[in-house]
């Protein structure tokens, strides 16, 4: 007995397809009514957004020395020893303690300078740190 060979089926049968898409669409059409939507709390006009503070700038000089810029104060750069500027930047946490701390650096300053300054910094308990960078001109 001779069989003949299967042709291939060049068609899809879709109808099983549908019939899961409309079980679906009839699942979510009951279940969307009962999902609660979630709240959004936008903020109202009128709501005072607060300035972000100026930091303090402590500038690291090629010869070791240190210089302090608060702009809070209103006044120049203040010249300091490495043995003040802790206690300084305590009183000023003090005034205002969430203002940031920058460090500038000339940019011969060895970076093992720097750490050591940033390490100053740190012991007067400065919760925000940076360093101040200047863009480069073309």
């Amino acid at each position: 007995m001779l069989r003949k060979p299967r042709r291939m089926m060049s068609q899809i049968n879709v109808v099983p397809y549908i019939d899961v898409m409309l079980v679906l669409l009839v699942i979510f059409m009951v279940t969307a009514p009962l999902i609660n939507p979630g709240q959004v709390d936008l903020p109202s006009m009128g709501q005072n957004l607060s300035q972000p503070q100026q930091p303090i700038q402590v500038t690291l000089r090629l010869d070791g020395s240190l210089t302090v810029l608060d702009p809070q104060d209103g006044g120049g750069e203040t010249a300091l020893p490495r043995g003040q500027l802790v206690s300084w930047l305590k009183a000023a946490q003090k005034r205002a303690p969430d203002q940031p701390v920058v460090i500038a650096a000339d940019r011969n300053v060895r970076y093992e300078e720097v750490l050591r300054v940033m390490d100053l910094v740190k012991q007067a308990d400065v919760k925000r740190v940076g360093l101040l960078a200047r863009a480069r001109s073309s």
